[in-house]
C-alpha cells in the first residue's frame, strides 16, 4: 500500500512540476532554466515546512508522511533535471550562467529548507 501512496503522490507532484515548467517558460523564455530553479526552491521550502510540522506536531501517520514528502515533493522537485540543465548550459559555453545556476540552486534551496523549518518552529506551540 505504501508504494501506491508514493506512486499517486509522485503523479500529483509531477503534474504540478509540469504546470510550473510551462508557466515559467512562457513567462521567462527558454534561455535559462528558471523553471527548475523555482521548483527546487519552492520544493525545498515546502519540505522544510512539512518536515518541521511533522517533527514538532507529529500528528500525521506514516501514509500521509509518505504521500507528502516522498510522493508529492519527490515528484515535484527536480534535482535530476537540475543536473541536466547544468550540463546543457555548460555545453553551450555559458560558464557564468552555470556558476550562477549551481550556486543559486544549492544555496537558495538549502536556505529555503531552513526558512521552512524556522517558520514552523516559530508558529507552532
Amino acid at each position: 500500500m505504501n508504494y501506491l501512496i508514493v506512486f499517486v503522490g509522485a503523479g500529483v507532484g509531477g503534474a504540478m512540476r509540469h504546470g510550473i515548467n510551462t508557466l515559467t517558460m512562457r513567462a521567462l523564455g527558454p534561455d535559462f532554466p528558471w523553471w527548475t530553479l523555482i521548483i527546487n526552491i519552492i520544493g525545498s521550502l515546502a519540505m522544510g515546512l512539512v518536515a518541521g510540522y511533522f517533527a514538532l506536531k507529529g500528528e500525521a501517520d506514516q501514509a500521509w508522511r509518505l504521500f507528502l514528502t516522498t510522493g508529492i515533493l519527490g515528484g515535484f522537485t527536480t534535482f535530476s533535471a537540475f543536473s541536466l540543465d547544468t550540463a546543457m548550459l555548460y555545453e553551450r559555453g555559458a560558464i557564468g550562467q552555470v556558476a550562477f545556476y549551481v550556486c543559486a540552486s544549492v544555496l537558495l534551496s538549502i536556505g529555503a529548507v531552513f526558512l521552512g523549518l524556522a517558520v514552523m518552529r516559530s508558529n507552532l506551540p
